[in-house]
């Protein structure tokens, strides 16, 4: 394989494999949730961190301007996930993998209860 077939192979894994949600406080878009091939990372926007009444996504999500990262999926998102008979359910009709946390988040916490959604972003706009 020559090299620029193995760089556009990487770039295309790389591309392929990153997936992103939009995070919204009530109606304002708050940050950006994204995983790839390094974990999770989280980053306020910048347009939210400005407002006079924006609030922490979570007390462990401070406001702040440098992103978040982490190995695993930050436990207050996870926490946003249904457990039970509820996420038996979401399993069973959307064939989703229990194990693929972002994905369940992705497709679980649009409407969740509180003032905090998860918003899948297509892969068109990453």
């Amino acid at each position: 394989m020559k090299l620029d077939q193995f760089n556009k192979n990487a770039i295309t894994f790389q591309i392929k494999y990153m997936r992103k949600a939009e995070i919204k406080v009530r109606h304002y878009t708050a940050g950006w949730l994204t995983q790839d091939e390094e974990g999770y990372h989280f980053v306020y926007e910048t347009a939210y961190l400005i407002l006079p009444d924006a609030q922490a996504v979570s007390l462990t999500l401070p406001l702040q301007k440098p992103p978040f990262a982490s190995k695993v999926l930050f436990p207050f998102f996870d926490g946003l996930i249904p457990e039970g008979w509820l996420l038996d359910i979401a399993e069973r009709n959307w064939k989703l993998d229990p194990r693929d946390r972002m994905g369940l988040l992705l497709a679980c916490c649009k409407d969740c209860i509180g003032a905090v959604s998860v918003h899948a972003v297509k892969q068109a706009e990453v």
